[in-house]
């Protein structure tokens, strides 16, 4: 059976689509199982009839051939691993059933065998097609604009650097930098982000998302084949293929359980007849229903079936996990390391207090020091030149600029020398006044970067000032802190709600920012001042003291701790390749919110498989005993053994994949 389990069957970008139905083994395998069931309705009928003996022979021998040669096949590429696996024991059943010349309960064994594969298959397929999907986002052809020219042209021939025109309503085909145009891009297959995120000039738009109202020119950074969505698409196939350990214990259980099962059908069907207990006919017809039913089909395929569809479900909405063994080990987390900048803070600083020596001059304050940094692109600068944006004010071209590397800024402006940087420098200049120095005490209390600035000349905007004339040339300080994200606070209340024991914030600031934050957020324990190698040993005392921890950061410089923690977890990373590749987790989307998901998800899968195993076995249990207790016949049994198998995959595919999108569209439909 699981050999039979679909593989994936598209190539990038030879061919960025996927491949017709009709040619897939699984439509074969269908169309085989049709005609088992057709030869098996002519058999009966030719009985029924009268018919020549032959011509029903004929139709048997047909039934067993087309419901038994994809197990032939499978059980022959196991035994030439050297393995034994559950379509083996069909197969054997099924030739046992024809020596006692039972063909017709033999043909229905393989029959039902054969749709129980199909329906496996199918149900198995839905999840990877979840992720095969996004194949079909890829559009076929492109306008591209050459030399001047634009041509129309196949997604596969277009090279990085060439500017591919994107219309209203079209897919982006491949990843690039937009260069001219603005729109609003849905980016839900690549980010899980439910709505639409402006674009400008200079942003970064990824392959198979959507552009919605505006046109774009954008210019390709990455050919079709190494695309984030290509990326995407390969992570998830891989992870589908990669076993959690639940799964290769069951796989190695059935090697010894297969063989157990026929060494001692083969006793069962030798010795009670040598001992005159039974008639040989009917022991060998109940060693072959024993053999049926205790067959570990249900057992083996509920696993991996249950962890495909899970990772199918989270790559939906935004979380890819690297394989089943991670998804596995992402339920058993206790603790959480949370990396803080660009984690827990938005990773970018923003103005939180504009102080001037007069309340009346804070705009002027703004304005002069938004002036002279809007020639820097130093982040505090931008920070700077935001503020002043948002309060509408207009900025004045300035002279003279000069850049003092690692103390501030030197400019001319409006016929007035502008110095802006650190205290200890200006303080070489002019003495900081002492209703500022208490305001920049408190502020850096508060774990906030403080900057001052000084014009000489002084406040030049209001007659309000009777400050003298040395404190006049402060104008004022501005101070500056990485904003937490609005979020933050109640991401790490539901981890707790998820069962995570300890939470802790690793950080390079220093101890004081570090505590400051950590209060604000609710977080049980901060190691603060720290480079990327302690974040390392302090993973490792977490894991320690507390038991199974995931580290979850940007992907940037936690390499090392994701590799140390139990699980490695990389935020907001489409399009980051050093997070694809060293994280075992990757949430794509820059949200906060996919980490109490990704637990649940977790949690869920490994819940869901332990309950189809322990369905599993009593489905097992019971067919063994009846077979022994009322002689239970051989298709029954089939029917009830293949029946259990369905579900338990049918168990994983709606629990793991259906449901988690119906509950993503009710949630969007409620916002």
């Amino acid at each position: 059976m699981i050999a039979a389990a679909s593989q994936p069957n598209e190539k990038l970008p030879d061919d960025p689509r996927p491949r017709p139905k009709w040619q897939t083994r699984e439509w074969l395998e269908a169309r085989f199982v049709v005609l088992t069931a057709l030869a098996i309705g002519l058999s009966f009928l030719s009985g029924q009839l009268g018919l020549p003996h032959w011509l029903t022979t004929v139709f048997n021998i047909s039934a067993y051939i087309t419901g038994g040669l994809f197990g032939v096949i499978a059980s022959l590429e196991a035994l030439r691993h050297r393995r034994i696996n559950v379509d083996l024991l069909m197969v054997l059943a099924a030739i046992g059933a024809a020596i006692i010349d039972q063909w017709h309960e033999g043909a229905i064994l393989l029959f039902l065998f054969s749709l129980s594969n199909v329906l496996q298959n199918y149900a198995i397929g839905r999840s990877r097609q979840a992720i095969r999907g996004l194949l079909k986002l890829y559009p076929t052809e492109a306008k591209v604009r050459r030399d001047g020219n634009v041509e129309v042209m196949k997604i596969d021939r277009i090279a990085i650097g060439d500017v591919v025109l994107i219309e209203p309503g079209e897919r982006i085909p491949v990843d690039g930098l937009i260069i001219s145009g603005r729109s609003a891009v849905d980016q839900s297959p690549i980010t899980g982000e439910s709505m639409p995120v402006e674009k400008n000039v200079g942003d970064k738009v990824f392959a198979g998302t959507l552009n919605q109202q505006g046109a774009l020119d954008v210019e390709a950074t990455q050919a079709a084949q190494d695309t984030t969505l290509s990326r995407i698409i390969k992570l998830v196939e891989e992870a589908q293929d990669t076993k959690a350990p639940t799964e290769r214990f069951l796989e190695t259980f059935e090697q010894y359980y297969a063989m157990a099962i026929i060494g001692s059908v083969a006793l069962f069907i030798i010795i009670p007849p040598a001992l005159g207990l039974v008639d040989f006919s009917s022991n060998f017809y109940r060693a072959m229903v024993l053999m049926t039913v205790a067959s570990p089909c249900a057992l083996v395929i509920s696993t991996p079936a249950s962890f495909i569809s899970a990772i199918a479900a989270g790559a939906r909405n935004g979380v890819l996990f690297k394989g089943g063994a991670y998804l596995e080990a992402m339920a058993s987390v206790k603790a959480i390391a949370f990396d803080k900048t660009g984690t827990l803070t938005v990773g970018k600083p923003a103005v939180t207090d504009v102080v001037s020596t007069c309340e009346l001059c804070e705009d002027d304050l703004l304005r002069v020091a938004a002036s002279v940094e809007a020639r820097s692109e130093h982040p505090l600068a931008t920070a700077i030149v935001n503020a002043a944006t948002e309060r509408n004010l207009v900025l004045t071209e300035v002279e003279d600029f000069q850049a003092l590397t690692g103390l501030g800024i030197a400019a001319r402006l409006d016929g007035c020398e502008v110095y802006i940087g650190s205290l200890r420098y200006l303080e070489q200049r002019y003495p900081i006044p002492h209703h500022l120095a208490e305001h920049v005490e408190d502020l850096q209390l508060e774990g906030k970067t403080v900057i001052g600035v000084v014009r000489e000349g002084g406040c030049q905007r209001c007659e309000s000032c009777d400050q003298p004339e040395n404190d006049q040339a402060w104008m004022g300080i501005i101070a500056m802190a990485d904003q937490l994200r609005p979020e933050a606070a109640g991401i790490i209340r539901r981890v707790h709600e998820e069962g995570i024991e300890r939470v802790a914030m690793l950080t390079g600031d220093n101890h004081r920012v570090a505590q400051t934050i950590a209060h604000q957020l609710g977080i049980d324990a901060v190691y603060a001042g720290l480079m990327p190698e302690d974040k390392v040993r302090i993973v490792k005392e977490i894991e320690a003291e507390v038991g199974p921890t995931a580290m979850i950061g940007d992907g940037v410089n936690d390499a090392p701790a994701f590799a140390t923690a139990t699980v490695g977890v990389a935020m907001g990373a489409a399009g980051t390749d050093v997070a694809l590749e060293t994280a075992d987790v990757v949430l794509m989307g820059d949200k906060l919110e996919l980490i109490p998901y990704a637990l649940r998800l977790s949690k869920k899968a490994r819940r869901v498989v332990w309950q189809n195993i322990i369905f599993s076995l009593l489905v097992i249990v019971v067919l063994i005993i009846g077979a022994f207790v009322v002689d239970l016949p051989l298709p029954l049994g089939v029917l009830a053994h293949e029946g259990s198998t369905v579900i338990v995959v049918l168990n994983g595919l709606i629990s793991l994949l259906l449901l988690p999108e119906f509950q993503r569209r009710r949630q969007q439909r409620a916002d």
